[in-house]
């Protein structure tokens, strides 16, 4: 043990002399685990920011769309609408409870002689549909009310449409908006929540919507409130049949889209690991760039010292001993690179979620720096010192004194 320790503190004491060129190796180490802690720990916040964007939808109930054509709000793309037969289709599914059509459009509103385009959706008139949209978006007001059935000219609008950023002046419960062209008066700014689309929304009742696009028997996507007792990946399989029952389509050809919340959060947690994964390829790069150079410093450090070589050999020391001493000394630059490249990386991603979140005025975008990826990158870089230290350590040890002592 007290071998292990004495080579330990000579190995320290080598790095220590050669300072600069000490640093300059491991930049290639620090910069590459900088890189992969701070892009896996926003990337793992941003999945859990994106995946909030789902959580608006409850467990308990289904999105069914037309396929989309194009990009836009809900709907607004597909060659055929949504329809009331399609509605009552789906509400004769065995364990559908309720059905609940929605709307979604893009409209000018002007505010303080500005005008902006903005998405606004609809509320169910009949309580109870109002109820479930309430609650599957977990609506709740910060200020005034939300609407109520016979709000007849009256809107509740997101946080961000209030701050008064993008009409040049804040919005107050009791202001009007210029709606398509009709007044109408803003009864409630909606707490601020994890969906963009909701800070960012104008919600009115039904029929005011109806009436102001001249709205006949359209409908942009239905939600479907599944029968507690049902399994809603069964009820999802129903809909679709009998869809393509009334729609005459073949399996495979569905021009239309029955979406369960876990179905939503799986494709997005696949396609951001995909990206993770790319992200964390481009940064080790870096650190095989990095071990390349511990391994050119070892190999100079190895020609330096012969001639110590050959004197440590010449009193007694083995070549295990020489050995054991390159390794710790490379294993210790990969692993202060790491260390070094983990408070970086930590400190950019905590910079970074920072800026974005002030940017955007909220909580979106949280740092996860989990105990395994940190431990784990440590070790990493603590092993690929010694892997690229290795060849030159084995070189180092297997000198013989009289050679190494020549010089």
């Amino acid at each position: 043990m007290d071998m292990i320790q004495d080579l330990f503190l000579l190995s320290v004491n080598n790095i220590k002399r050669r300072k600069l060129r000490s640093w300059l190796t491991m930049i290639g180490i620090f910069i590459g685990i900088a890189a992969v802690v701070s892009l896996v720990s926003l990337g793992q916040g941003l999945q859990t920011a994106i995946t909030g964007q789902f959580s608006t939808l409850s467990v308990d109930k289904l999105t069914i769309q037309n396929s989309e054509t194009g990009f836009g709000p809900p709907g607004s793309t597909v060659v055929t609408k949504l329809n009331g037969h399609d509605m009552e289709v789906i509400e004769r599914v065995r364990g559908v409870a309720v059905v609940v059509p929605r709307l979604v459009r893009v409209v000018k509103v002007e505010y303080n002689g500005i005008a902006s385009f903005n998405y606004i959706a609809d509320i169910a008139q009949e309580n109870e549909k109002m109820d479930i949209i309430y609650d599957s978006l977990s609506l709740k007001a910060e200020k005034g009310r939300l609407l109520k059935r016979g709000d007849s000219g009256k809107v509740i609008i997101g946080p961000n449409i209030a701050k008064g950023e993008v009409f040049d002046k804040e919005i107050v419960v009791r202001n009007k908006l210029s709606i398509g062209g009709k007044d109408f008066e803003v009864v409630g700014i909606l707490k601020r929540g994890s969906s963009f689309q909701i800070n960012d929304v104008i919600l009115m009742m039904d029929d005011d919507m109806k009436r102001l696009l001249t709205i006949d028997d359209e409908i942009d996507l239905l939600v479907a409130q599944i029968d507690s007792r049902e399994d809603i990946s069964v009820i999802a399989g129903r809909i679709s049949a009998a869809l393509r029952k009334d729609r005459n389509l073949k399996i495979g050809e569905e021009d239309f889209s029955v979406e369960t919340p876990l179905q939503s959060v799986s494709v997005v947690n696949q396609t951001l690991l995909v990206v993770n994964a790319i992200v964390v390829g481009i940064a080790l790069i870096s650190l095989v760039v990095g071990g390349i150079g511990i391994a050119n410093t070892m190999y100079t450090s190895v020609l330096e010292r012969k001639k110590e070589i050959g004197t440590m050999k010449a009193i007694g020391a083995q070549n295990k001993d020489i050995l054991t001493i390159f390794l710790i000394e490379s294993g210790l630059l990969g692993f202060i690179g790491g260390f070094i490249g983990v408070v970086i990386g930590a400190g950019l991603a905590i910079g970074l979620s920072s800026f974005a979140n002030a940017y955007f005025e909220t909580q979106l975008i949280t740092v996860e720096l989990s105990a395994p990826l940190l431990t784990g990158v440590l070790f990493f870089s603590g092993i690929l010192g010694i892997v690229f230290g290795g060849i030159p350590s084995y070189q180092a040890s297997k000198l013989k004194p009289v050679d190494a002592l020549r010089g």
